[in-house]
């Protein structure tokens, strides 16, 4: 049998879009897809407009929700990876660091590398990452709602 963690990682590693859930300052949630990287399985990376609703929920309530979710399976056979964190704009000297990361990563996952220009100043762009406290995986027999928790 398969290990749950093992799972979640593989979820993780071969997808390419996380759902990205977040609230504004009165509690109203919206979702949107965004292209991610991974800095570990603790940090989940992705580029966005500052402008984006998401962007700027988060400037306003930093709490998210993920999830990662493998539609080509089967029906019936789902894999998929619900986290919850905090997550922040990029600021500072870190956008330099983040942003090269985040373009090596992209690239196996059909994305490209970003140019620093995108991502500063008078760019369209931010860099964003969500720092991640909990993980849990999709498990059909787990109560009370199909979710188990793991660590990775």
């Amino acid at each position: 049998m398969v290990a749950f963690e093992d799972v979640a990682r593989a979820v993780l590693d071969e997808n390419r879009y996380v759902v990205l859930g977040t609230a504004d300052g009165e509690g109203r949630p919206w979702v949107s897809p965004v292209f991610y990287t991974l800095s570990g399985y603790r940090e989940v990376v992705w580029m966005s407009s500052p402008e984006a609703r998401h962007s700027r929920n988060l400037a306003e309530r930093p709490d998210v929700s993920l999830v990662v979710y493998d539609s080509s399976l089967p029906v019936g056979e789902p894999a998929a990876v619900y986290m919850s964190g905090v997550a922040a704009e990029v600021t500072g000297s870190a956008v330099a660091e983040i942003a090269a990361a985040y373009g090596e990563a992209a690239l196996p996952k059909g994305g490209r590398r970003v140019r620093i220009e995108e991502v500063t100043g008078d760019g369209i762009y931010r860099m964003y990452r969500a720092t991640i406290r909990e993980h849990w995986i999709l498990d059909p027999d787990s109560r009370p709602d199909g979710r188990a928790p793991i660590t990775l």
